[in-house]
């Protein structure tokens, strides 16, 4: 395969670029090595966090026979020792979340920099870092759906902070109180109030790249994003290209990446991804997501419908709401 991105020549230069991006096996060139390792460090962590939320089952059993047993003394210890581990655990993922942000600005430094004159070529020459790009937005999507679906993880985090105040008004000290003080405790509770935690944490993360970087015009930005998009678009619904994954786990991967650029964009740029001077097709892009499997693609609509901010906007395409309907 050679390039992550083949480039294949346009007959005109309306026509939306044509890209293979080869997901399955970029790997980094010297010139990405320092940015690559760095981000290389937060994804292998990745699949860990994935595997955790996916088997937390939570503490309701035992939160519930404390709360309808306040005066028996052994559950309300049997129900804080249950729940203490486990916000030990929500509190590593949203930990993550904040060294994933890290590395999402060290990316997106590197994806827009000056260094070449479009995403283009930044894409076609900076094969490995668009793919872990890829591999955080795969990431961010997949934790927000499991999170979603677990109503545990809120309801165990709300009864450890009441535990914790009644223990502290009654002087009792607090074993794990050092886990989670009051301050990292607040940040937490605002982290998991949202229905897509990881999404905001990377779509406020790319806001703050953007005016971070005022010396960067926002489309070095906003282009590589919708650039990315596109990519993806072009090779699910290419079957030539589509005939190149190895494994029908790129099919969601790509499904998933093209969603959370669209989110991406839809944050950053001025007048979001449904508007008609946005770069992103997103007609053709919703065709290819309803193209698939429906409840395969379920989970990416809702993203797409609840998680972006100018889809409701009065400039929006009536065809596209009505796709989304």
């Amino acid at each position: 395969m050679g390039n992550l991105l083949k480039v294949l020549t346009c007959t005109d230069l309306e026509q939306e670029p044509n890209f293979f991006l080869d997901f399955e096996n970029a790997q980094p060139t010297d010139a990405e090595r320092e940015v690559w390792d760095q981000v290389d460090v937060v994804l292998k962590d990745a699949k860990e966090i994935l595997d955790e939320l996916q088997a937390y089952k939570g503490a309701g059993a035992e939160i519930r026979e404390a709360i309808q047993h306040p005066s028996d003394e052994a559950l309300q210890e049997q129900a804080w020792a249950a729940v203490v581990p486990l916000v030990g655990k929500l509190k590593k993922f949203y930990e993550f979340s904040q060294r994933l942000e890290a590395a999402l600005h060290s990316l997106l430094g590197a994806l827009t920099s000056e260094t070449y004159d479009d995403p283009t070529q930044h894409l076609e020459r900076e094969q490995a870092l668009a793919k872990q790009f890829a591999e955080i937005l795969h990431f961010t999507l997949r934790f927000d759906e499991l999170k979603m679906t677990n109503p545990a993880i809120q309801n165990d985090f709300s009864y450890y902070r009441r535990t914790l105040s009644r223990m502290r008004i009654n002087n009792v000290p607090a074993e794990g109180e050092n886990e989670v003080n009051n301050e990292l405790a607040n940040r937490i509770s605002l982290f998991y109030a949202d229905a897509t935690p990881m999404l905001k944490t990377l779509s406020d993360g790319t806001t703050k790249f953007v005016s971070e970087n005022k010396n960067l015009p926002i489309e070095n930005t906003t282009d590589c994003l919708s650039t990315m998009a596109t990519v993806c678009k072009v090779m699910l619904e290419t079957p030539e290209y589509r005939s190149r994954f190895t494994s029908e786990e790129t099919v969601s991967f790509c499904l998933r990446v093209m969603v959370g650029v669209i989110i991406l964009y839809d944050y950053v740029h001025p007048v979001g991804a449904f508007a008609k001077s946005s770069k992103i097709d997103m007609k053709g892009c919703i065709k290819v997501l309803k193209d698939q499997p429906p409840n395969s693609v379920e989970g990416l609509l809702n993203a797409l419908r609840y998680t972006t901010k100018h889809l409701n906007d009065e400039s929006t395409n009536k065809t596209i709401k009505s796709m989304l309907q």
